[in-house]
């Protein structure tokens, strides 16, 4: 036991971290089956009461992929050659016939686009800076420039997507870049397809929105937290904001600060602060200390959906002005506890600008403040709309809002005029990027186009479901069988061995958010087969040295030890192929050499390590083995 006790502790705490992080999805499967069973006023009284549980698990379960669990999977193409004919600065006839000529061609040929259009440039003895740039510049740079322009295409359709995506509520979306132009788009659990198309076709939707005067803000959230708690109620909140700030002359010295959290002492207990204050309990207000309240509340992500329950119910629609509206931050403004915390703002129903007016957005660095920015380009309607905008509302905010998300909520300086303004307060350099590609997405760029939709039934994925795991069943019942017929005692340990290989692989795709798929649970089938395959090698070696006379004791030591150069070798190749497949490959393929490369490792820890330990505890406790 001294000899191995590193090994065995190795082994249970793998054993036990397996089971970890396997839990959720079995909590998970729990509450789906108590869910089906109820229905009505049950079923809703039952997510109240365990929303946050049921979050966690259904978030840390192993994902089941589109094959398994149904719903749609669309193949997006991005118009690369559009988006080159709208950079162009004149579009005669003679760059229209090349652009014409480039179509047709890349129909037959996967030359990437814009290689092909320098090519007909340079067949025709042109410059692109005819068409492109300035004169000075060569066409290598020209070419480089579109380049990056088709790219910074592709990664603003995948935001724009991505954000659509998690505004319609799909839970475990796939959403990655194919090639150059392609962007596959997997929904699992959606059916709709008008909706989807229009979901993904449609443009994203950019605008600046004023924000409410914090006084007002709070005079609405006080009224809906006392509606809430049952306590009488002054209309004070039936007027339209609009109408309200008109008479204030300085409303950032005059903000309400009556927000403020109430002391520790008078919150006896949790459950007593959620009678006495149902709304501020789940959206607290947003307060530094001796600082004024700027307006905003704080919500953690899994109280979100309550939040929105709250304002949504038609007694509370009544406290809240005609031109006032909420929306969320799109990321979260701070995590505590594990626990991610948006912001909530209140601002104007109606936009000041929307985002048709951004011809264009760079992220970079202030050389005066060495922090990142963005600066942001109009055209002259919204240069003109823009100077209006900021003179009227100077030592305001103005949310800067892309489907329905805030992603920032400057404070105005000063007029703006020329249709350039910065925006700063950004973390680092990558969020400032990410703004910049959020501010150019108001306009696409180039079209973007649905070149190919799969819609799987949840018929389908449930018959999916069944007949994979009834092949792992069967798979593994006949190996099971043969192992223990075949080996005896060591047949039995190899069985055991190749349970915990399961056990270690779907324990790692739980762990690292993993997604299981048909062509996955081929893998962990093929993983399964390594697994044994190793200790068939092992057992066959023992069974010589044993025939050549040596102890059992020296013969499982040399059985390891000579076989395990030529499981390593296999095992090593085996991985290094589904390296490739998954690195090369897309979708389904991916899912199988994924498995795979999870079942050979464990496959080793579980063949070369455990089994090992096992017969070694034995001879020491003097317990017989036989190998057939």
């Amino acid at each position: 036991m001294k000899k191995n006790r590193g090994k065995l502790i190795l082994i249970i705490a793998s054993v036990l971290f397996s089971f970890y992080f396997i839990y959720p999805t079995y909590k998970d499967y729990k509450f789906t089956k108590e869910l089906h069973s109820l229905s009505g006023e049950d079923s809703l009284r039952y997510v109240e009461e365990h929303e946050s549980e049921i979050r966690d698990a259904r978030f840390k379960r192993i994902k089941l992929g589109l094959d398994l669990q149904g719903g749609m999977r669309v193949v997006l193409e991005v118009n690369v050659l559009k988006l080159l004919e709208d950079l162009s600065k004149s579009k005669d006839s003679l760059f229209m016939s090349i652009v014409e000529e480039v179509r047709t061609e890349s129909r037959a040929t996967e030359t990437d686009l814009i290689d092909l259009l320098g090519s007909k440039f340079q067949a025709k003895g042109i410059r692109m800076s005819r068409y492109y740039g300035n004169i000075r510049d060569s066409d290598a740079d020209i070419l480089d420039r579109l380049r990056d322009e088709s790219t910074n295409a592709i990664d603003r359709a995948m935001e724009i997507v991505r954000n659509r995506v998690d505004q319609y509520g799909v839970s475990e979306p796939s959403i990655q870049k194919q090639g150059g132009r392609r962007i596959i788009v997997e929904l699992p659990g959606v059916s709709k397809e008008a909706e989807v198309r229009q979901l993904l076709q449609g443009t994203a939707l950019l605008e600046f929105k004023l924000l409410i005067e914090p006084e007002i803000a709070g005079k609405v959230y006080e009224s809906i937290d006392k509606v809430l708690a049952g306590k009488p109620l002054e209309d004070t909140t039936s007027a339209d904001t609009s109408k309200a700030v008109a008479g204030k002359k300085d409303t950032t010295k005059q903000q309400d600060t009556s927000l403020v959290p109430l002391p520790e002492d008078q919150l006896k207990t949790e459950e007593q602060a959620k009678k006495e204050h149902p709304f501020f309990s789940i959206a607290i207000p947003n307060q530094q200390e001796g600082q004024a309240w700027t307006g905003e509340l704080l919500t953690a992500e899994e109280d979100k959906p309550k939040v929105m329950r709250i304002l949504d119910q038609r007694e509370i629609k009544r406290l809240i002005p005609s031109d006032m509206s909420f929306v969320w931050s799109a990321k979260p403004a701070f995590i505590a506890e594990g626990k991610k915390y948006f912001m909530l703002y209140a601002v104007k129903k109606d936009p000041e600008l929307t985002g048709g007016v951004i011809v264009n957005a760079i992220a970079t660095i202030d050389p005066l403040t060495n922090t990142p920015i963005v600066n942001m380009e109009m055209n002259s309607d919204g240069a003109r709309d823009w100077a209006r905008i900021t003179g009227a509302n100077i030592q305001k905010r103005i949310a800067i809002i892309m489907d329905n998300a805030c992603f920032s909520a400057p404070v105005v300086r000063e007029k703006i005029t020329g249709g350039n303004s910065q925006i700063s307060g950004m973390d680092n350099v990558e969020e400032a990027k990410l703004l910049e590609i959020v501010l150019k997405a108001g306009a696409l760029p180039a079209p973007v186009e649905i070149i190919q939709q799969t819609t799987v039934g949840p018929s389908l994925g449930e018959d999916s479901i069944n007949k994979g795991l009834w092949s792992v069943i069967v798979a593994f019942a006949i190996t099971i069988f043969f192992m223990i017929m075949y080996y005896r005692m060591g047949g039995t340990m190899a069985d055991t061995a190749l349970v915990l290989n399961l056990l270690f692989v779907l324990a790692v795709l739980a762990g690292f958010q993993g997604t299981l798929t048909l062509p996955g649970i081929a893998g962990i089938i093929l993983s399964m087969a390594i697994a044994v395959d190793a200790n068939v090698l092992i057992y066959e070696r023992i069974r010589e040295e044993s025939g050549g006379g040596k102890t059992l004791s020296a013969a499982i030591d040399a059985g390891y030890t000579k076989a395990f150069s030529a499981i390593f070798d296999s095992n090593l190749t085996s991985f290094i192929t589904g390296i490739i497949l998954y690195q090369f490959g897309s979708g389904p393929i991916q899912g199988f050499a994924l498995t795979l490369m999870i079942g050979i490792v464990a496959s080793m820890f579980s063949a070369i390590v455990i089994t090992r330990v096992i017969f070694e505890i034995m001879l020491e406790r003097g317990k017989q083995i036989s190998f057939g």
